[in-house]
Order: structure tokens, then sequence, then C-alpha cells
């Protein structure tokens, strides 16, 4: 019989853990003076009781190591139930949200996804600002935990391939977790400090600089302005491309430079190399194109086109500029910028670049078989043979993402969405970009005008799509709960 216990003990334990975190904000508001303060005591209070009475009734079923069909329940489980206390805030606080709005709000923090239904956000207390900073934050570790230590187990869209760099952790999931994330704690951290203090550099106040470090390096994308980076200087745009493409590198590749590996692997990563020679050949092209085209050829242009690239293909979703006005072109190009994303055991989001790697590598072999029938060919990433199982599960997760994609538009649409909001909605969401396209939810606009079942499928869909769809819809099939 399937023993839900040690999940729901994981899970309460990070429900409390949540509910620590926010005595943070709660010490901001009573800095800040507004009389806010009250909204974090009563939201912590409630949390922290709730998550620690589900970790003591479910204690005495706490054993060593996870099944297969625990972890996946795991991995889905904390992301439905920390949006759900991570709503609270938003409910009891001054943006008085109603709950599908609050869950949305939180929803799109923790999976990093950006997409608000909040605006102005300079108005708002500033302990809620540092909330959304901090939802996004908790979720950058939490993904990178996710993606280097669950998914690769758990066999989901070709992450297994990643399994003698993250480690074997079969039959220990937690206790491997725990050491893991131990070790990118630091670099996370480091990155932030880094980023923060880049900021206040730049010209960046101090709070303004510690919210967006938090959401920049988790590639998440919150701002605290509804101009986004709009309302801050050039050097501030410099500095948050450089940390989102740091960010969207793999972190192993950190945790080996700090355990006394060379920079070799680092620089010799196909995967890193491939990302960053989309990232220059996409910013070199739409700069052909506003310059061109639109006439753009100062040194704005190519600032804002740089950011704006990386903002999105990293699934970081800040923007410095409406890019809906630089011309149809570009809208497009956006639009499948955001379908690309960064690399594997990375805060960012998307498809991921070694899945484009082992499709194309495929598709290789595909063609020369066609033309030597008798040929024996193998695909083959960062020249090791690829099994049949990974590229399996790589196509797989291309086929459910579209099939995904379609299916949640379609559903968009008959809400009465119109079909540019739908589709780039859609897209936004399982991609976990943040805006999307067009008037409503494009980069200059927010996700408040749409209607509560549209807000629930999205917030469903950013969860799909930040655990990789697979390991979500497991959970659904007969044969998951088969003994």
């Amino acid at each position: 019989m399937f023993d839900i216990r040690p999940v729901a003990y994981v899970i309460g334990l990070l429900v409390t853990v949540l509910g620590a975190t926010m005595l943070l904000p709660l010490l901001v508001d009573l800095a800040e003076g507004r009389g806010e303060w009250p909204v974090f005591l009563q939201s912590a209070v409630l949390t922290m009781f709730s998550g620690g009475l589900i970790a003591l009734a479910c204690a005495n079923g706490v054993r060593e190591g996870l099944s297969i069909q625990q972890t996946f329940l795991l991995t889905t489980g904390v992301w439905v139930a920390l949006p759900i206390f991570g709503a609270i805030p938003f409910v009891l606080g001054a943006t008085e949200a109603r709950f599908v709005d609050a869950f949305f709000e939180a929803m799109s923090g923790l999976t990093t996804t950006g997409s608000t239904v909040f605006s102005g956000l300079e108005e708002l207390p500033k302990g809620l600002l540092l909330w959304r900073g901090l939802l996004q934050w908790l979720g950058g570790i939490g993904i990178i935990v996710v993606a280097m230590v669950f998914l690769p187990e758990l066999r989901v869209g070709g992450m297994q391939i990643f399994r003698t760099e993250s480690f074997d952790t079969m039959g220990k999931i937690l206790p491997r977790a725990t050491e893991i994330s131990a070790s990118i704690s630091s670099i996370y951290v480091g990155l932030t400090l880094a980023c923060a203090t880049s900021y206040l550099i730049a010209g960046m106040g101090v709070f303004d600089a510690t919210v967006h470090a938090m959401t920049t390096v988790a590639t998440g994308g919150f701002a605290n302005y509804d101009a986004s980076f709009g309302a801050f200087g050039p050097a501030t745009e410099y500095v948050a491309t450089v940390f989102m493409l740091l960010a969207a590198l793999p972190f192993v590749r950190y945790v080996q430079l700090t355990t006394g590996h060379s920079i070799k692997p680092l620089l010799r990563d196909s995967q890193i190399r491939v990302f960053l020679a989309t990232v220059f050949v996409l910013v070199l092209l739409l700069l052909l194109w506003r310059m061109l085209v639109m006439g753009a050829n100062d040194e704005e242009a190519v600032r804002k086109t740089l950011f704006n690239v990386v903002s999105i293909i990293t699934g970081t979703g800040y923007a410095s500029q409406d890019y809906g006005l630089w011309g149809p072109m570009a809208v497009a190009t956006f639009f499948f910028i955001g379908l690309i994303g960064g690399c594997a055991g990375s805060t960012a989001c998307s498809i991921k670049i070694f899945r484009y790697q082992l499709l194309f590598a495929s598709i290789w072999v595909q063609l020369r078989k066609v033309r030597s029938p008798h040929g024996v060919f193998m695909p083959r990433y960062e020249g090791r043979p690829v099994s049949d199982e990974v590229l399996n599960s790589v196509i797989s997760f291309f086929v459910f993402f579209v099939v995904t994609l379609g299916a949640l538009s379609v559903a968009l649409g008959m809400t009465g969405l119109d079909l540019t909001t739908s589709v780039s909605g859609a897209a936004a969401a399982l991609a976990n970009i943040g805006p999307g396209l067009g008037d409503e939810i494009g980069p200059a606009g927010n996700f408040a005008g749409l209607n509560d079942t549209a807000k629930w499928m999205l917030s469903i869909g950013m969860l799909l799509g930040r655990l990789e769809l697979l390991a979500v819809y497991a959970i659904f099939t007969v044969t998951f709960w088969r003994a």
C-alpha cells in the first residue's frame, strides 16, 4: 500500500521553512513604519503552525530513502503546497488580492516564471516586494535541486543523461539532496551577493539591489516597478545581462570549480558553448533588423537588444523596453526565443539547450541513414553515445510540450481570450518566461485583466513547465499507483 507519510513529512518541513522566511519581510515592514508588519506575523504563524502540524503527524512514517512513486509525488506536491501558503501575504496584505490572484502570483514566483497580476508595484509596502523576491529566490534554489537530483533519477525528459554529473542518488534521494543543496547554496548565495553589489555600484538603492539580485539570479523577473528595468539606468541593464547569463549556466560546473577542478570543464561544456552562441546569433540578427528596418544604430539599440534577448531566452522576463513595438519580425523572434531556454541544471527554464542538441543529433543520424541505409550511426552528446532511452525521453518531452501548448492555447481561447493572448500566454506559462505578447500580457502589461479560469489554467501551466511536464503527468496514470 502506498505510504504518503514520508512525502507529507518533507512537505510539512518545507512549509515550515517557508513560514520562517516570512519573518524577513516582517522586519522590513517594521523598519518602513507603514504598519504592515502584522500581515507577515499572521502569515508566518499560520504557515509554520500548519507545516509543523503536518510534519509531526507524519514523522512516524519516515524511512530512509524514498521510492520512485514517493519521489514523483514529492516533486509535484512541494510546488503545489508552497504556492498555497506563499499566497497568504498577498491575500492579507495591501494588495488585498483574491485567492486566485494571490495563488497565481505565488506560483509565478516559486516557479520563477515572473508573470504578475499586480500593478502599482512602486506603491506597495516593501515587505510585499521583498516577499515576491524571496519567493523567486527560494524557487530558484529549489529548481536547481530538482534538476540535479530528482529529475535525473526519475528519468524525465532526457535529464538522466546528467546522472553521472549530478551524483548517484538512487535509493537515497533525501540524504543526497541535502548534501547537494549545501554545495549549490553557497554558490547561489555568492552569485546573489555579487549581483547585489554590482547593482549598488551601478546606481541602484540597497533595497532595489537586494530584491533585483534575488530575482536576477533566480531568472525569475519580478521587479519593484511597473516599468521593470525601464526604471533604471543603462549600467544596471549590463549588470543584469551578465548575471542572467551566469544563472543560466549549469550549476554543477560551479560546484566543480569550488571543489578544485580547473575551468576547462566549464569552457568545454558543449551545452554552454551552444547556448552562448545562440544568444550571440539572436542578438546579432535582431540588431541587424532594428538597424536596417527601424534605423536604430546607437549604443542604446545594442543594449536594449542584448538585455531583452538574454532576459527572454533565460526565462527571466525582465523588460527594459516594449519589444512589441520593434516590428513583426522581432515579435515572432521573441516568441520562439522563449521556447529555447538556458542550460540544464540552472535556474533558467523552458525546453533547454541540451534537448535541442540531442534532437538535432538524432535527426542528423536519421538523415545519414537515409543516404546510407546499411550504415551504423549513433547520436552522440559531447562525444559520448546517447542511449535510446535518453532519446525516447527527449522526444517524448517535445511531443508532450507541443501537445500541452496546443491544448492550453485552445483552452485559453475558449475562455474568451484572443489568439495572440492565448498562444503567447500558454507559451509564457509552460516555458516559465513571464511576459507574453500583445497589449494585455506583453512586456508593457500584466495578467490582471484575464478571467479567473484563465489564471487557474496558467497557474497549472507554470507548474507543468517548471517540473518538466512528465514529472506531473506521471502521477495521473493508473500504473503509477500500482504497487
